[in-house]
């Protein structure tokens, strides 16, 4: 099937197909990119029926909903640059929360920037590139001012006057960015919230731009710590429902050091219980307080007739721990840090409803969307287009995805197939874990040092090494190039 044959049997009516074949290109798809910080896979259409979540939910029964998305650096900066460069770290150097990919890349064309370029409207509320989260709320942050035509920054109550008022239970660490803090807000409407005024922003830029084509970034802040949103979302759990994993004190003898060294004091933090399940109810209340701004966008993209052209991509930057292994927050190479949530909605498309559970990444993205829309992208990108699973999720897909992290200057780096995880700390100089993701969806077995599967280690190090190769002995990573893996 040929690329155009691809696209037209995804978007119907034929008259706003646009494949870049200008003899039936009548109309340009409209692009609403809704992001989220440090959103983890508990939703309910991703099957954890305990978050509410009925918006992303009504998005996923119109969309793709992908169950197994990885980010390329579960961090912020790192996974923004990357996802919006179409580019890995390793070639926008960007590691951290202070360097700029510009730095070394000045040139480089975005994915907003690749819109741009094609005569349509591109604006972002909210956070798209990195920033301080809530420490930049209301500025600009880390942005990439050439990316935007327009830009808007919105602070509501949560930052400008609720911060002194939540329950901290780690106030030794550096700001609340990192902190184990939360507070319902009895007062508060979701409008006087930053995400709502993030909402009510987006949706006055769907208003006036909605007669021409238009790439809008939605940047919402939560769920992403401290945990302040309307009590009415705190209301919608119990704490006994709360359920966290049984941490065995053994448990740092069956994994490399530098696997659980994301969350010092280990493990979580130092908090009790009872501190560490009132936390996870303040996040799964976030979750719920900005499902439901999800919700005002999309009732906005019917009530104002856009729904019939324009695509829907819901994203989060990093996935979240919460309590597996000990750990909370994000920057460990486990599932529950590297997965994403990621739902792509397609007008037109048939396969609505549906759930593809082949291992993809946020590097796909890019290409995806410039297919979609008929624009030619940058020829550096380094993912792939996912419209063959758009228009069928069981669909043959030959592509790992790849995760790092950085332990100072040491590297860790993690391979995932549809069966195996597989993880190297300084090339295997540190450590190396193999799980079977089939059997051991909570990664409790490393597999690694079994002589059973001396094989698969084999053959995962070698995928590993194709990207990550070892830079002692003189590896290069090869880039775009269709792998088929092990399974």
């Amino acid at each position: 099937m040929t690329k155009n044959s691809i696209l037209k049997s995804m978007l119907v009516p034929l008259a706003l197909a646009t494949v870049g074949n200008p003899c039936y290109s009548r109309e340009k798809m409209n692009v609403l990119f809704i992001s989220v910080d440090d959103m983890n896979n508990d939703l309910a259409c991703f099957g954890n029926q305990l978050v509410k979540s009925p918006n992303l939910n009504r998005l996923a029964s119109r969309g793709v909903a992908f169950s197994n998305s990885y980010c390329q650096y579960p961090l912020s900066s790192p996974s923004r640059s990357s996802m919006l460069t179409g580019l890995r770290p390793d070639v926008t150097k960007v590691f951290d929360l202070q360097y700029h990919f510009r730095q070394g890349l000045p040139d480089v064309v975005t994915l907003p920037q690749m819109f741009m370029k094609n005569g349509y409207y591109v604006a972002r509320v909210g956070k798209a590139y990195h920033y301080g989260n809530p420490g930049d709320i209301g500025t600009n942050g880390l942005d990439d001012k050439v990316s935007w035509l327009e830009r808007i920054n919105p602070a509501g109550l949560d930052k400008t006057s609720l911060e002194s008022d939540v329950i901290n239970y780690t106030p030794t660490r550096k700001g609340l960015g990192s902190a184990m803090a939360y507070y319902a807000d009895k007062k508060g409407t979701d409008v006087e919230h930053t995400d709502g005024k993030v909402a009510d922003e987006t949706i006055k830029l769907l208003k006036e731009n909605k007669d021409k084509p238009f790439f809008i970034f939605a940047g919402f802040y939560k769920p992403h710590c401290p945990w302040i949103a309307p009590g009415k979302y705190f209301d919608y759990y119990n704490i006994d429902q709360m359920k966290l994993p049984p941490i065995n004190p053994e448990i740092k003898n069956y994994y490399p050091e530098l696997a659980l060294a994301s969350t010092k004091p280990w493990p979580i933090l130092g908090l009790n219980t009872q501190q560490a399940k009132e936390c996870k109810l303040a996040y799964y209340s976030a979750i719920s307080f900005v499902d439901a701004q999800i919700g005002r966008l999309l009732e906005a993209v019917t009530s104002l007739g856009l729904s019939d052209n324009t695509i829907i991509v819901f994203w989060s930057d990093n996935g979240y721990q919460l309590g597996e292994h000990g750990l909370w927050f994000k920057q460990s190479l486990f599932e529950e840090s590297a997965k994403v949530p990621l739902i792509i909605s397609v007008p037109g498309t048939k396969s609505g409803g549906k759930v593809c559970r082949q291992p993809v990444e946020m590097l796909d993205i890019y290409p995806t969307l410039a297919e979609l829309t008929g624009l030619t992208p940058p020829s550096n990108l380094q993912g792939y287009s996912l419209s063959s699973l758009l228009i069928n999720p069981t669909a043959k897909w030959n592509h790992p995805a790849y995760t790092q992290v950085q332990r100072g200057s040491v590297p860790g780096h993690s391979v995932r197939t549809e069966k195996w995880r597989y993880t190297e700390w300084n090339y295997g100089e540190n450590g190396v874990e193999l799980y079977d993701e089939i059997n051991d969806k909570q990664e409790l077995q490393n597999l690694a040092a079994d002589q059973k599967y001396l094989l698969t280690v084999k053959e995962m190090k070698e995928l590993l090494h194709k990207n990550h190769p070892n830079p002692v002995a003189g590896g290069q990573a090869v880039a775009n190039t269709r792998e088929t893996y092990c399974n």
